[in-house]
C-alpha cells in the first residue's frame, strides 16, 4: 500500500520481498524502505518477556541474534528493555537504560539497518537515540509526561500504539462499543498531538495494538478491518507475533508452537494494508510476505 504523504519518485528496486517503488523512511541517517511490506525483528533485552525473556541481554549475544535477523531479511530491529506483556511489572528508567544502551551502541556500529527503541520513557528515548537508535516505538503513544517533547527533540520517526489500560491490567475484561472506530479515533488524536508538538506527519507510524487491552474477538475484528486505518494516510505497523490470540486460535498451544499461526496472521495483515510486521520469526515471515507481495503486484 502506498501512502501519498511519504511517497517519493525513485526507480523501482528489488529486495527479498520483491520489486516495488521505493518509499524512503529516514531513521536518523539509516534508510528504511516502506515501498513494500517490511519485517521488524524483535530483540527483547528483558528477563520476563513472554517469548524470549532473558535470552539476549548480553551485547554480544544480542549482536549475534541481530545479525541473524538482518541476514534473514529484517529491515529494522526493535529493541526493548521493559516487558509489556499482560501482568508485567514496570522497571525504572535507570534499569531500562542499563539493559538497552550497551546493546544499541553495539548494534549501531555493526548492523546496516535502523534500530528502533521500544520504550515509553522520555529519558530512555533521548539516550537511546543518542546511542544510535533511529526510531521510537511507544506502546503508550507518547502519553507519558514529557514523551511528546522528547520524541520531537530527537527528530526520529515514532510509532504510536493503541492500548486500553496499562500492561498490568489491560486484559481485565476490555470493552469497546466499536473496537475499530475507537482505535482509529485514538490514533488520529495521537497523530494530531504529535503534529502539535512538532513531529511531522511523515515521521509517524501507527499500530492498532493487538493484544493490548483487547479480547480475542476484538483482535480478530481489528485484523479483518485493518484496511479501515489506511484512511489515516500513514504507515501501519502490526505486532501479532506469537501472541496469545494465536495460541487461543490454535488450541492454547505454547509460545514456541505459534510460528505458523503468526506467519498466517502476518500475511492477512499485509493483505489488509500493514506496512511493517513486527516478528520473532524473521525468515519465515519474510518468505511468506515475498509470496503475498508477488500476488498483490499482479494487476
Amino acid at each position: 500500500m502506498m501512502f501519498p504523504a511519504l511517497s517519493v519518485d525513485l526507480p523501482v528496486s528489488t529486495d527479498k520481498l520483491g520489486p516495488r517503488n521505493s518509499l524512503i523512511f529516514d531513521c536518523a541517517g539509516k534508510s528504511h524502505d516502506l515501498g513494500s511490506p517490511q519485517v521488524m525483528g524483535i530483540l527483547n533485552l528483558t528477563p520476563d518477556s513472554f517469548s524470549d525473556g532473558g535470552r539476549y541481554y548480553r551485547p554480544e549475544t544480542a549482536l549475534r541474534h541481530a545479525i541473524k535477523m538482518v541476514d534473514e531479511g529484517a529491515a529494522i530491529i526493535d529493541i526493548g528493555g521493559e516487558s509489556t506483556r499482560p501482568g508485567a511489572q514496570p522497571v525504572t528508567a535507570e534499569e531500562e537504560l542499563e539493559r538497552v544502551i550497551p546493546v544499541i551502541e553495539t548494534l549501531a556500529e555493526n548492523i546496516p539497518i535502523p534500530i528502533s527503541i521500544d520504550t515509553s520513557k522520555p529519558l530512555v528515548m533521548r539516550e537511546a537515540v543518542s546511542a544510535g537508535a533511529g526510531m521510537i516505538n511507544d506502546v503508550l503513544a507518547l502519553r507519558e509526561q514529557g514523551a511528546l517533547q522528547a520524541a520531537a527533540e530527537t527528530a526520529v520517526p515514532v510509532c504510536l500504539m493503541h492500548m486500553q489500560g496499562k500492561p498490568r491490567t489491560m486484559q481485565n475484561a476490555p470493552h469497546y462499543d466499536n473496537v475499530v472506530e475507537e482505535v482509529k479515533t485514538f490514533l488520529q488524536q495521537r497523530m494530531d498531538a504529535c503534529e502539535s508538538a512538532g513531529i511531522a506527519r511523515h515521521k509517524i507510524v501507527i499500530d492498532p495494538g493487538f493484544g493490548f487491552g483487547k479480547s480475542l474477538q476484538h483482535n480478530l475484528k481489528l485484523l479483518k478491518e485493518l484496511h479501515t486505518l489506511s484512511s489515516l494516510n500513514t504507515p501501519l505497523l502490526v505486532g501479532i507475533s506469537r501472541k496469545s490470540m494465536i495460541g487461543s486460535l490454535l488450541g492454547d498451544v505454547s509460545v514456541d508452537q505459534r510460528i505458523f499461526g503468526s506467519v498466517a496472521a502476518a500475511v492477512v495483515a499485509v493483505i489488509e494494508g500493514a506496512t511493517i510486521i513486527r516478528v520473532h520469526d524473521v525468515r519465515e515471515t519474510v518468505e511468506a510476505l515475498k509470496v503475498a507481495s508477488a500476488v498483490r503486484a499482479i494487476s
